[in-house]
């Protein structure tokens, strides 16, 4: 069986490394596991680090190392094609192009952020798949 291609928006790794219970940790496992590949661009690396590293999280920097460097083996590196039209938060444009490109999911717990799109799920409707 070919692993599901994923997305994920900063917000979920974030949740998944702080609160290792719930959907967006449960997301992540499925990474740890090599039942999904981890779909990623120059710029949502980029991204990853700026927030990870942040103190006020509390993420132990081991941890953020040991992920970003995860990602990197195992994940599937994309040049993102760029969408037209608004976006809710510009910011955000990155992880839809990427997934749009790639042909992946992109889960996220902000949907509103994003274009009504069928492959933009919560962490609990990616699970319910």
């Amino acid at each position: 069986m070919i692993p599901l291609r994923v997305v994920l928006d900063t917000n979920i790794l974030a949740s998944a490394l702080i609160t290792p219970s719930g959907n967006p940790a449960s997301v992540y496992k499925l990474f740890l596991n090599g039942e999904i590949v981890l779909v990623y661009s120059a710029e949502i690396i980029q991204e990853y680090e700026d927030v990870l590293y942040r103190t006020r999280l509390r993420i132990p920097a081991e941890d953020a190392d040991t992920i970003l460097e995860a990602i990197r083996q195992c994940g599937e590196l994309v040049a993102p094609s760029p969408s037209i039209g608004s976006m809710a938060d510009e910011d955000d444009r990155v992880f839809y192009d990427a997934a749009r490109t790639a042909g992946a999911y992109l889960i996220t717990g902000n949907t509103r952020h994003y274009p009504a799109s069928s492959f933009v799920l919560t962490p609990r409707e990616f699970l319910e798949l």
